[in-house]
């Protein structure tokens, strides 16, 4: 296959002219559906881009993009772009002293932001800055910002008085020239900034159209629903393929609505996480649970077969039939709660659990998922129809090498490898050899058909006090097909046994052991229940990989908390420190 070499908003306005629907982007805000056409967007783009480079931000300058989705988020993207300067993505959920520090070693000249929601926890950091613009895109009480609106007029009359200085100023940018730096959450120590050029991310795009579980000219009046951060590098490379292709995206307001969301937009794909699919799941066998009777056998009847599902050896015959009744019956009702249009879901961010990969094909939707990193742009691997094996992330995109180092590392190479880390050339020499090879950090293995399988993070993996290894994602991913557990962090370093911190989830528990008054029967009876999820999904795992103690957590862990990365990685150094006293009283009787 071959690509274009080209810049990401000569990337995005390629789908202009694709668009058939008149809707670019919408935003939900305050409730409220807000599109904005093709024609609308670009001008927004050009307006905006010439109010910045009257500020004096120019080519190679680097602007801090603070804000949730929203048309406007994007509109700044490619305004920024458009003139050369590079984009560095903030996540909404990182604290004010981070901010700083983004802002600071990334030498932002411009901060810019949604609301005083977002702008709260920077300001009194602010003073550190001196010189730093401030742009307001939504609403703010702050008087010293500049405004969004503002600029657009500005802009305007720029354009008026010279309308060829947008043309001239957008051809001066090259594909190799640097797009962003996305600073990795991490899950120790301080933020890296990943620097990334236009054709880093194009070339991303365009290798991976193939891999869309739709058809794109069949499909064209779709609508694709956006909702995982754009300061991720997945989602926004996404929405750069969405541009492209020319479908109109739709950017929601809340994730406590999404199921709403669905319903109303009926989009026909979405990139996800595996955590809101395992939701989903859950909530679908909860709600045939409570359904009265006759309902209640077909709706089980029926999320048995899903279940019992295997996409690598669909049924036939008999067993065909039954699926086809079994989707008449409940699954077109499922799908009907998600939309009623969706053809497919992406997964990414971390493994896809094969029971949701094969629950989800079983009702009629293309699940798959994706494997990448920050520094690859991000994807490396996507399985489609015909090439999807359970527990497998794909193979390779076209344009990427794969190979496994001697200690299991997986290494990759192509045109959407970084460029490096900024201002960082010892952590950047670390995972980027001379011949182009990255490091991804990950263990895995491609089996004799290119298939790669991640086994764990390399720096996750722990050895036992018995000399034994475990992968503690691997662990984790098959005790969270209990519907009873809703997060788990594996342990046992340098420890005789596996153990684990569980957090229940209650909804479900409560569910299951009904109204109990007295506090102290009730959480004997919800560790009951937990011992006998763990000891059945025990029996799926190798002996030394097995739970054999478990503490109870309260409370969820989450990014506010500080257990969770913005891209809600488990922060299992913060975990440890965390309940290092619980973790302490599981093992105490066993040193």
């Amino acid at each position: 296959m071959s690509i274009q070499s080209l810049t990401l908003p000569a990337l995005v306005k390629m789908g202009r002219d694709k668009n058939i629907t008149g809707v670019f982007t919408s935003t939900k805000r305050k409730g409220v559906w807000v599109d904005t056409s093709p024609d609308d967007f670009f001008n927004r783009v050009k307006y905006l881009a010439l109010a910045l480079d009257s500020l004096g931000i120019k080519r190679g300058d680097k602007v801090s993009l603070h804000s949730e989705n929203s048309t406007e988020w994007f509109v700044t993207d490619q305004a920024v772009l458009s003139i050369g300067a590079i984009n560095v993505p903030i996540y909404t959920t990182q604290p004010g002293d981070q901010i700083s520090y983004i802002v600071d070693n990334s030498e932002s000249k411009a901060y810019v932001f949604s609301s005083d929601k977002m702008f709260d926890g920077f300001k009194p950091y602010l003073k550190n800055h001196d010189g730093l613009i401030t742009i307001c895109l939504i609403e703010s009480s702050d008087n010293d910002c500049l405004r969004y609106a503002d600029l657009l007029e500005k802009g305007k009359k720029i354009d008026e008085e010279n309308p060829k200085l947008f043309d001239e100023l957008s051809a001066q940018v090259e594909p190799d020239d640097l797009a962003s730096f996305i600073y990795t959450s991490g899950t120790t120590g301080k933020p890296k900034g990943v620097m990334l050029t236009h054709n880093n991310i194009a070339s991303n795009v365009q290798y991976s159209i193939p891999r869309i579980p739709f058809n794109i000219e069949g499909e064209r009046g779709g609508k694709l629903l956006s909702y995982l951060p754009l300061s991720h590098i997945f989602e926004r490379m996404l929405n750069y393929m969405y541009f492209h292709i020319g479908y109109p995206v739709y950017y929601i307001e809340e994730l406590e609505k999404i199921k709403d969301d669905l319903i109303a937009v009926q989009p026909i794909f979405f990139g996800s996480v595996p955590r809101l699919l395992e939701k989903i799941y859950t909530g679908v066998q909860d709600k045939v649970a409570k359904s009265p009777g006759a309902k209640k056998k077909i709706g089980q009847w029926a999320l048995g077969l899903a279940k019992a599902y295997d996409l690598e050896n669909p049924p036939s015959g008999v067993g065909a039939l039954k699926l086809k009744m079994a989707d008449f019956l409940v699954y077109k009702t499922i799908r009907q709660g998600m939309g009623g249009k969706l053809i497919g879901i992406i997964s990414g961010g971390a493994a896809l659990a094969p029971h949701l990969m094969n629950f989800y094909t079983a009702l009629g939707l293309k699940c798959h998922q994706g494997y990448g990193l920050t520094e690859t742009s991000p994807v490396l691997t996507v399985t489609t129809e015909n090439a999807i094996k359970a527990g497998s992330s794909g193979r390779a995109i076209g344009g990427v090498e794969l190979k496994i180092a001697e200690d299991g590392e997986i290494l990759a190479r192509g045109p959407n490898i970084m460029k490096g880390y900024y201002k960082n050339p010892e952590a950047t020499a670390e995972v980027l050899s001379e011949d182009g090879w990255f490091s991804t950090g990950d263990i895995g293995k491609i089996d004799d058909e290119g298939f790669l399988y991640i086994t764990d993070r390399k720096k996750d993996i722990f050895k036992l006090s018995t000399g034994k290894y475990v992968a503690p994602q691997h662990v984790e991913n098959t005790l969270s097909r209990s519907k009873y557990i809703e997060q788990i962090v594996v342990l046992g370093a340098k420890q005789k046994f596996c153990s684990a911190l569980i957090v229940p989830n209650m909804e479900a528990v409560n569910d299951k052991l009904g109204s109990i008054s007295n506090e102290n029967e009730f959480s004997k009876k919800v560790e009951a229940l937990i011992q006998k999820e763990v000891d059945h999904l025990n029996e799926t795992l190798p002996k030394w990989e097995q739970i054999k103690k478990f503490a109870l957590i309260d409370d969820l862990f989450s990014i506010e908390s500080g257990e969770l990365t913005p891209t809600l990685k488990t922060k299992r150094r913060v975990v440890h420190e965390k309940f290092k006293m619980t973790i302490e009283k599981i093992y105490e009787d066993f040193s």
